[in-house]
């Protein structure tokens, strides 16, 4: 997100409660695609910059370790 753009200041635009921004930040909740894509939109960003992508502990053994 731009600097000079605060979580308020996104609610605000998406016309949600800032609480429910901060949820996703902290990872109290999890963000749909659909607002990613709507929060994405308004700061202009790719919606694959807003999610942290974890390998799981399957996807862990299967990749072979060199």
């Amino acid at each position: 997100m731009e600097a000079e753009k605060s979580a308020e200041w996104l609610a605000d635009e998406l016309r949600l409660n800032p609480k429910r921004i901060y949820d996703f930040i902290e990872n109290k909740r999890v963000m749909p695609l659909k607002m990613a894509i709507s929060i994405a939109d308004t700061i202009r960003c790719d919606v694959g910059a807003l999610y942290e992508l974890i390998p799981n502990r399957i996807e862990q053994e299967i990749v072979p370790r060199l």
